[in-house]
C-alpha cells in the first residue's frame, strides 16, 4: 500500500496545481472581460509635432538568417518615421554566407539614405542577450525597437507605438503577435492558438491590473534608460526577454500592452524548429522561476495579488511537468481506484478536478469567439480546434518536462535558434533548410513508448472493475494516445 500511497499523493498534488493554475486563468479571463469595458486614454506624443518625435533604433539581432534577411531588411526598410530620427542596427552573429549578402544588402539600403549599421561580433557571448547590449552601447536612440528576423511590422509600426512613452513611467511597450502563416498545417495552427491565448488572455488579463507582463523577445518596443536601469541584458538564462521584463517591473517600471497592434510573423513549420523553440522557451522559463522567485516574493511594493500572479507566470512552463506527472500516474490510479473500492469517495472529490479543463474551455472559447466571432459553426470548430491542441500539448509534455527540469536542476544549455524559413517564396522546399537538425533524439523513442502506454490505458478501460469497465478516464487516454502518436510520427517523419 505504501507505493499506492506515494502514486495517490503525487498524482494529487499535480491535480491540485493544475486546478490553481486554471483558477489563475479564470482570473486572468475576468480581468480581460472587464477591460474591454474600461478603455482609459492616457497623454500621448504628438507625431505631428517635430519637436515631440523621439529618436528610434530598431535592433534586428539575427544569426544566419539565410531565407528571412532579404524580407526582413526591405520590410525594415519601408517603416514609415522620420529618417532623421532613425537608426537600424543589424545585430548580426551569423557564422555563415549571409553575412557578406547581409553587409551587401545594407550598403544598398544605405545608399539611399537609410541610417543602417552593420554590427557583427567575433564571438556569440550571451547569446541573444549579449548582441543586444553589444549594440546598446552605440545606440542612438532613446528608444530601442527591437525585432527577430521572421517579423514584418507594418509601415505604422512606430507611429502606434513610440507615442505612449510621453509617460515617463513606461518602460516597455509591447505588440501582439500575428500569424501569416497560420493555417499552413495542423503544427502551425496549434501553436497560432496557443499564442493568441496568451496575447489576448494573459497579456491583457495581466497588465489591465498592473501584474507583471513580459516582453515576448520581439515586437516592442524599450526606454533605453528603463534596459539600464534594471540592470542591461543578461545572458545567464535562455529567455533574457522575460529576465530583463522582470527586473525593470521589480524596479516599478510600468509595461503597456497593446492588443491592437499586430505584428506579423512567420511561425515553425518543422517539429523539429517547433520543438527547439518550446524547449528554450520552457526551460527558460524554468531558469526565471529560479532567479526571480525570491526578489519578487521580497519586494514591498508590489500588491500579494500581483505576486501570486507572478509566480504562477514564471511557473508557466512547469505546468508541462505536472500534466505530465497526472498523465503517467493515471493508469496506476485506474487500477487503484477498482482494487480498493474504500477510496471511493476520494476518486468521487477528485473527479470535481475536471472541472480544470472545463475552465480552459471556457476561457479559450471566449478568446477564439472575440478574434472569429460566435455562432453554431465557429463553436464546433472551436470545439475541434480545442480537442486537437490539448492532445498535441499533452504529446508535447515529455520534451517540455525535460526543458524545465534541466531550468530547475541549473542544467546549462546553448541559446538554440528557432530556423524560419520564409514559406511564400520556398514552399515546399522547407525541407531541405539547411538549419533544421537531421538526426533523431532519443527523446521522440520515449514519446513513441508513451503512445503505446496510453494505447494501454485505453485497453484498461474495458477490462478493470467487475462492472464491465471503468471508461472515465478513456477521452483522456485518447488524447494522449493522439498526441503522443503525432509528436512521435511527425518527429520521425521529418528527420530532426
Amino acid at each position: 500500500m505504501i507505493l499506492e500511497t506515494i502514486i495517490i499523493v503525487v498524482y494529487t498534488i499535480a491535480l491540485l496545481l493544475i486546478f490553481m493554475y486554471a483558477l489563475a486563468q479564470l482570473n486572468l479571463l475576468f480581468n480581460y472581460l472587464s477591460s474591454k469595458k474600461n478603455n482609459t486614454s492616457c497623454e500621448t506624443f504628438n507625431l505631428s509635432n517635430p519637436a515631440e518625435i523621439p529618436f528610434v533604433t530598431i535592433q534586428l539581432p539575427v544569426y544566419n538568417e539565410m531565407y528571412v534577411m532579404e524580407r526582413l531588411l526591405d520590410n525594415i526598410a519601408e517603416i514609415d518615421y522620420p529618417k532623421n530620427k532613425l537608426e537600424i542596427q543589424v545585430l548580426d552573429d551569423s557564422t555563415d554566407e549571409t553575412v557578406e549578402t547581409t553587409k551587401n544588402q545594407i550598403a544598398k539600403l544605405k545608399a539611399k539614405g537609410l541610417d543602417i549599421q552593420h554590427i557583427t561580433r567575433t564571438n556569440r557571448q550571451g547569446f541573444k542577450a549579449g548582441a543586444l547590449k553589444e549594440g546598446l552601447k552605440t545606440a542612438k536612440g532613446d528608444f530601442i525597437a527591437i525585432f527577430d528576423a521572421d517579423f514584418l511590422p507594418k509601415k505604422d509600426w512606430l507611429k502606434r507605438t513610440i507615442p505612449y512613452f510621453k509617460d515617463n513611467n513606461i518602460g516597455v511597450v509591447q505588440t501582439r503577435w500575428g500569424h501569416i502563416n497560420r493555417n499552413f498545417s495542423v503544427l502551425t495552427k496549434i501553436q497560432a492558438f496557443a499564442l493568441d491565448a496568451h496575447f489576448t488572455l494573459e497579456q491583457v488579463g495581466r497588465n489591465s491590473k498592473g501584474h507583471f507582463i513580459n516582453f515576448n523577445g520581439t515586437a516592442g518596443v524599450w526606454r533605453k534608460t528603463c534596459i539600464i536601469d534594471a540592470g542591461n541584458w543578461e545572458g545567464d538564462t535562455l529567455t533574457e526577454d522575460l529576465d530583463l521584463s522582470y527586473r525593470a517591473q521589480l524596479k516599478n517600471w510600468k509595461f503597456k500592452y497593446l492588443e491592437d497592434v499586430e505584428t506579423p510573423a512567420e511561425l515553425p513549420v518543422a517539429i523539429s524548429a517547433a520543438r527547439s523553440q518550446q524547449f528554450r522557451w520552457n526551460k527558460g522559463g524554468a531558469e526565471n522561476f529560479k532567479k526571480m522567485l525570491w526578489k519578487v516574493l521580497k519586494n514591498k511594493n508590489i500588491s500579494a495579488k500581483t505576486k501570486a500572479h507572478g509566480l504562477l507566470h514564471l511557473l508557466n512552463s512547469t505546468m508541462f511537468l505536472n500534466i505530465l506527472i497526472v498523465a503517467v500516474l493515471s493508469i496506476p490510479m485506474l487500477y487503484i481506484k477498482n482494487e480498493y473500492t474504500h477510496l471511493k469517495a476520494y476518486f468521487f472529490v477528485m473527479s470535481f478536478f475536471i472541472i480544470s479543463t472545463v475552465i480552459f474551455f471556457v476561457c479559450y472559447w471566449i478568446m477564439y469567439r472575440r478574434m472569429y466571432g460566435g455562432g453554431i459553426k465557429n463553436f464546433m470548430n472551436y470545439i475541434g480546434m480545442f480537442f486537437v491542441f490539448f492532445s498535441i500539448a499533452m504529446g508535447f509534455s515529455l520534451h517540455n518536462s525535460i526543458a524545465v527540469l534541466e531550468g530547475h536542476l541549473g542544467k546549462k544549455s546553448e541559446f538554440v535558434r528557432t530556423p524560419k524559413f520564409n514559406i511564400s517564396t520556398i514552399k515546399d522546399g522547407w525541407k531541405n533548410n539547411k538549419y533544421l537538425k537531421k538526426t533523431i533524439s532519443i527523446n521522440v523513442i520515449f514519446e513513441g513508448a508513451l503512445m503505446l502506454y496510453f494505447a494501454f490505458g485505453m485497453y484498461s478501460a474495458f477490462v478493470v472493475g467487475d462492472q464491465g469497465g471503468d471508461f472515465g478516464l478513456f477521452p483522456f487516454h485518447l488524447m494522449l494516445f493522439l498526441g503522443f502518436g503525432y509528436v512521435f510520427f511527425k518527429s520521425l517523419t521529418s528527420k530532426i
